[in-house]
């Protein structure tokens, strides 16, 4: 420290100018700028023909994160037809038109998982989603949160924390209480919502000794079963000691599988004059690969497809023929078809049939760590 001092005093006795460092220049966003806000596809009304149908209830598609400056247009309004059977599910689900739509790969699986009365069937079904731009400072909390859980196009930047943490909670101040103990809940023990990812946000204040109290469900998508063994949960738990208030915890379980409806016994009459053998020889076998927006959901689907093979085992002129709950079942089984090649045939074959099942393995009540926690509040 002394050789610092003195080397300083050197330089001021010599006369030597010191160099200025001028401060940082700050520019203030400007108000055209673009920024980051929550889009939201909202569905209208749903119109069987004449009739405006009710949901029970309609689901929502996930929230993204998205770059908007608040002079741009919104994206489009984007209309999707569809047809309800007597179990009131949302089939047959195609969407107008295919021009791009930013984050709307979860509009038509949200439309599968949403439910209708039970009865009769209807045709000519359609709803027309409508985005919402919202900034992050002015989101619902409910939104925010469940866009934490779920950040598929990015973390959730400050300002979005800044709305959920209680600004009147201490929580968050340092030290920051440590788990000792903490809990979860038994989630095979209790059923899921098909086609819904589930979430609780347990609110609680501790004391000294590091023990939850006043522990309650903040925010959540209403699952009574989670959200009471989320409650107990929390009560069983132990942090490290100091009273506090305004802490949370989140729990998360993962939608229930939602079954494909079943495939008709005869969706598709064999061609006639078709060449294709009714066992397939496979040079290269079809990789099946499971939509990602209806993984998510675990929303099972399947699809009927028509193709030729040429001479030299290369799959073309494929068709979807049918597809359940939506065509992007059948989008996805035209890749896998496509993927695939079957041993040379010297004459070929035409008129194949093949019908492609998405069915997905056990779903249910994976602990609240399928991807990796949110930061603490």
């Amino acid at each position: 420290m002394k050789r610092v001092l003195l080397l300083a005093g050197v330089f001021a006795a010599s006369g030597a100018a010191v160099a200025q460092v001028p401060p940082p220049i700050v520019s203030a966003p400007s108000a055209s700028a673009p920024q980051q806000v929550l889009l939201a596809w909202m569905p209208g009304e749903v119109r069987c023909g004449n009739s405006v149908i009710a949901a029970t209830p309609m689901r929502r598609p996930w929230t993204s994160l998205y770059w908007s400056a608040p002079s741009s247009d919104a994206p489009k309004p984007l209309a999707f037809t569809f047809r309800i059977d007597a179990d009131g599910r949302a089939l047959s689900i195609k969407r107008d038109g295919d021009a791009y739509a930013p984050f709307s790969d979860d509009i038509a699986p949200s439309l599968a998982a949403s439910q209708f009365a039970r009865g009769a069937e209807r045709s000519g079904c359609r709803v027309i989603y409508t985005a919402s731009r919202t900034p992050l400072a002015e989101a619902p909390i409910e939104d925010l949160i469940s866009y934490s859980l779920n950040p598929m196009s990015g973390a959730l930047p400050k300002a979005g924390w800044d709305r959920i943490r209680s600004p009147a909670a201490t929580c968050i101040d340092e030290p920051r209480p440590r788990p000792l103990t903490q809990v979860y809940p038994d989630f095979l023990s209790f059923a899921g919502t098909p086609g819904v990812r589930d979430w609780s946000m347990v609110g609680y204040d501790q004391d000294a000794r590091g023990k939850p109290t006043h522990v309650r469900i903040d925010y959540g998508t209403g699952n009574r079963a989670l959200d009471t063994a989320a409650i107990k949960a929390v009560a069983a738990s132990r942090y490290t000691g100091g009273a506090r208030t305004g802490c949370r915890f989140p729990f998360w379980r993962a939608a229930e599988k939602l079954p494909a409806p079943p495939i008709p016994d005869d969706p598709v009459a064999r061609p006639a004059g078709a060449t294709c053998p009714e066992g397939r020889d496979w040079a290269t076998r079809p990789v099946l690969r499971f939509p990602d927006a209806y993984r998510r959901r675990s929303i099972e689907g399947w699809a009927v497809v028509t193709y030729d093979v040429a001479p030299w085992g290369e799959i073309g002129n494929v068709k979807v023929v049918a597809a359940e709950p939506s065509d992007d079942f059948g989008k996805q089984a035209i890749q896998v078809l496509r993927s695939a090649k079957l041993a040379d045939a010297p004459q070929g074959a035409t008129g194949c049939v093949d019908r492609v099942r998405f069915v997905m393995g056990p779903v249910g009540g994976v602990l609240s760590n399928e991807e990796p926690p949110p930061p603490p509040f």
